[in-house]
């Protein structure tokens, strides 16, 4: 009887004990009803980033708000919904929203540089300084950061400290092409030609068709009196990229320079195929086809120049040039003279034309 008491005693107690317990079935639901959330979460955040990248920003936005009312935790949903407002061009509730997705996760990296982003188009520097430092310092190797502190320190003048971000760049990644470039360019700017050079070298020889390297390369040749090394440079940007206006321009330029008139007018035809509106061009057109001696060609290149540019003070002179010696013209190269002087063009040459044929 004794044995019997215990025993039930110790039954009950098990009962006591097994029914404080959460059932495996509902553990089960309870795992498998967060993981359909997450997944849903997920889904829907994929969805915002597509809508993103499409340009839909209003079911963009519309979406990270639904993630965000499920679950108001949701570091991801907040930092989406920072770029929509930043595409959107509202950087007052873009910087709201990122500042509650770091306040939830305070070490992303990503988030604190598109913050540092918006505080430089505020114009607020401390501040963008501040975050991509807070960025480095949670991923030292966040090359993007190191980039846009690079820019930062460029926009203060500060070369030195530009030249060292862009240096931790290239430790971390040493091909990396937009650290080389910059880096390049800002050595040029300084006016350091040898460390430029070397450093575009550097970039080409893994990048050959990086058309911003050889169009630099070009510019450094072209200052330095190397055109022949600057045309090989222009051609090889032109190879990178068949629309590189500057490129086509620049090597017109060289070929008309060089009395290369048919190269040049390759060129400059390309030029304003690419670009119907660049008045330049059809200038340069204009003094190339009539030292071709193709006049009309040239007259139509003038006109079309002045027509695209009326106060283009050096296309008048150009012009008044052909129908003076050209076309023999002298009324209608005194028009283009008296146009040019009005303009602000001082010439002792035009003064005394001018001068003469003023009753």
């Amino acid at each position: 009887m004794g044995n019997s008491f215990v025993t039930t005693a110790a039954c009950a107690g098990c009962l006591l004990v097994s029914s404080y317990a959460t059932p495996s079935w509902l553990l089960s639901a309870s795992a498998a009803s967060a993981a359909s959330r997450h997944d849903e979460t997920q889904s829907q955040l994929e969805r915002g980033e597509a809508l993103l990248r499409e340009g839909n920003l209003k079911e963009a936005a519309e979406t990270a708000k639904r993630v965000i009312e499920r679950n108001p935790s949701s570091a991801r949903g907040h930092y989406l919904l920072g770029r929509i407002f930043l595409k959107d061009r509202k950087p007052g509730q873009a910087v709201d929203a990122f500042t509650r997705s770091l306040a939830i996760q305070p070490s992303s990296p990503d988030v604190l540089k598109d913050l540092a982003d918006l505080y430089l188009l505020q114009n607020r520097e401390a501040e963008a300084e501040d975050a991509l430092n807070r960025a480095i310092k949670a991923d030292a190797a966040h090359i993007e950061s190191y980039l846009a502190l690079a820019k930062l320190y460029e926009r203060r003048r500060d070369p030195a400290a530009a030249k060292q971000a862009y240096q931790r760049v290239l430790a971390i990644e040493p091909n990396q092409p937009d650290a080389l470039f910059e880096l390049a360019t800002l050595y040029d700017n300084q006016g350091e030609s040898k460390d430029a050079r070397e450093t575009l070298n550097r970039l080409i020889t893994v990048n050959s068709k990086h058309a911003d390297a050889w169009y630099l390369s070009a510019r450094i040749a072209e200052k330095q009196g190397d055109l022949t090394k600057a045309a090989s440079a222009y051609q090889q940007a032109i190879v990178a990229k068949p629309d590189f206006i500057a490129a086509h321009f620049n090597l017109g330029f060289i070929y008309r320079s060089q009395n290369k008139p048919n190269d040049a007018e390759r060129e400059f035809l390309e030029v304003v195929r690419y670009r119907p509106e660049y008045a330049e061009a059809y200038m340069n057109l204009g003094v190339v086809y009539t030292r071709m001696n193709k006049l009309e060609e040239a007259e139509q290149a003038y006109e079309k120049t002045v027509a695209l540019k009326p106060d283009y003070a050096e296309a008048r002179y150009n012009f008044g040039v052909f129908y003076e010696l050209y076309r023999k013209d002298m009324p209608r190269a005194l028009a283009q003279y008296r146009k040019y002087r009005e303009l602000g063009g001082r010439d002792e040459r035009v003064e005394r034309i001018v001068g003469a044929g003023t009753p």
